[in-house]
């Protein structure tokens, strides 16, 4: 019998001792499950963890044949030189669908410029163009991002994709590369970030790309925050060359009280809520990749460490 060990926060181990019984029985799976590490570290065949979870060395798991992530993104973990072990990365329905709502909410809000119809007495005509006028391009072209186009394109929208390597989704036209990236911001009315972070991908909205947006525009970032520079959006918010900013996620979390993000007038703060995690769905996901493991079977979501995601 294959023993998994829970490796992740104690906050996370109280949201899924029920659940990854369940998915795991679900799955046809007989497994031991502790969160307790054994004294043979050894002996243990899977891991579920996250980047917030407790183990940070390890080699000792010499016989473990897969780390299973419980987050979508993995770049907290992937440089770590002792996880050498096969590594999973959380690819959830649940999770594409929350991330979807969230998008699609922020762009409706954005495009119908909700912001701008204050309840202060003036009766202010604000008549938006119809979707099918407005672009809005996606940064990252992973399960998110061709999920969010899908459906902002099912909505209207002109959907634009870019993406560091070439990909072909249907209905969105895509660019890769240095100038497929020039192009596509340039067209970007409304700039949705969904990239992973990568050495390549950290400080790329810096302040020549943001001047190359068209003035106006706004972004939305539930992907990752340090694919912005904080100071250069800053300053194109503060010019009017950016109109508006949700931002989701950011360099420190949480983000510190003093931040001028909190206060400044056209940047609007949610607490890394975008793509939550939902523990019976993301058990489903970690049991289905251990009954592959059990059964011979190739195991999913895998991560490239070469591309660190």
């Amino acid at each position: 019998m294959p023993l998994i060990l829970f490796a992740g926060s104690p906050d996370e181990w109280d949201a899924y001792q029920q659940t990854l019984p369940a998915a795991l029985k679900e799955a046809g799976v007989e497994a031991e499950l502790t969160a307790e590490t054994p004294a043979d570290p050894a002996c243990v065949d899977y891991i579920v963890t996250s980047p917030a979870g407790r183990i940070s060395d390890y080699a000792p798991f010499v016989n473990c044949r897969l780390v299973q992530n419980l987050w979508a993104g993995v770049e907290r973990i992937t440089g770590n030189a002792t996880l050498t072990q096969p590594l999973a990365r959380m690819v959830d329905p649940a999770l594409t669908q929350g991330m979807v709502e969230y998008v699609t909410g922020h762009v409706l809000r954005l495009h119908l410029r909700m912001d701008d119809c204050l309840q202060d007495g003036r009766w202010r005509r604000i008549v938006p163009p119809l979707a099918a006028e407005r672009t809005v391009v996606i940064l990252g072209l992973g399960e998110l991002g061709q999920a969010v186009a899908g459906a902002l394109g099912a909505l209207g929208f002109r959907p634009l994709g870019w993406s560091r390597r070439p990909h072909d989704v249907p209905g969105v036209e895509t660019h890769s590369g240095a100038e497929g990236l020039s192009h596509v911001l340039s067209q970007a009315e409304i700039l949705v970030t969904l990239l992973p972070l990568t050495p390549e991908t950290d400080g790329l909205l810096n302040a020549a790309r943001l001047a190359l947006l068209p003035k106006g525009a706004s972004i939305i970032n539930p992907g990752r925050g340090p694919l912005i520079m904080d100071e250069a959006l800053l300053e194109a918010l503060d010019a009017g060359h950016v109109s508006r900013a949700v931002l989701d996620v950011f360099r420190e979390e949480p983000l510190p009280p003093g931040h001028s993000f909190w206060a400044h007038p056209k940047v609007f703060v949610t607490p890394h809520i975008a793509a939550a995690t939902r523990p019976a769905t993301a058990s489903r996901v970690a049991a289905e990749n251990i009954r592959r493991g059990e059964a011979g079977e190739p195991l999913l979501h895998l991560v490239d460490r070469g591309a660190g995601y």
